[in-house]
């Protein structure tokens, strides 16, 4: 079996490479390598997230969990100037691609760096979380982030997340409706959901 993208120090043979693409329409280029989630191009449920997420205040801290080689926070942080972006992943090797790519794209207010879900960042306070959850890390890993999503987050923070149908978007839709009493669909998109909720009380 292949070794997976969350595991901590990758062990398989690094063989560096890069791509250009279009995110948003802001043109990126992304480091990449072996041991990394969708290492050959940005994947299509990052993509969708991405083109539907919204900014909730006009400034403030977004964080990126399992930000792997940074598409995602990259893209918010070239997007939405003012805002600081935190991007966390257990994967040391997405996390030094990651840095290489804040500064690759010239990217100021963003930050890479190693850390297990949201486990040590129980004193900072965020106004949107935004994941592609390592699925194939199990339920319980998901399900923790949506639970340590709503300790981290503002009041009127929100969480936002993309899900296959297949990967459990209906038990996960519910998780997230248990923590923050709410939760909307957003989009649907070839059987990807992105969701949000709002952390209210």
């Amino acid at each position: 079996m292949s070794e997976q993208y969350f595991t901590n120090s990758p062990q398989s043979e690094s063989h560096p490479s890069q791509f250009q693409t279009k995110i948003n329409d802001i043109n990126l280029i992304f480091h990449t390598d072996d041991g990394v989630f969708s290492k050959k191009q940005i994947d299509y449920g990052t993509r969708v997230l991405l083109e539907h997420f919204s900014i909730p205040n006009e400034s403030g801290r977004v964080l990126d969990v399992g930000c792997g080689y940074g598409p995602i926070g990259i893209t918010i942080a070239k997007q939405h100037e003012g805002f600081s972006v935190d991007m966390v992943d257990i994967n040391e090797r997405a996390i030094q691609l990651a840095q290489k790519n804040i500064q690759e794209n010239q990217v100021k207010e963003a930050n890479a760096f190693v850390n297990d879900r949201l486990t040590d960042l129980s004193t900072y306070e965020y106004s949107a979380i935004i994941t592609n959850p390592p699925f194939r890390a199990g339920k319980a890993v998901v399900f923790d982030i949506v639970d340590q999503s709503f300790r981290c987050l503002i009041q009127q923070g929100e969480l936002w997340l993309v899900v296959q149908k297949k990967q459990g978007a209906p038990s996960l839709k519910k998780k997230m409706e248990d923590v923050f009493g709410n939760v909307d669909v957003i989009k649907r998109d070839k059987g990807y959901y992105v969701l949000k909720s709002i952390k209210i009380d």
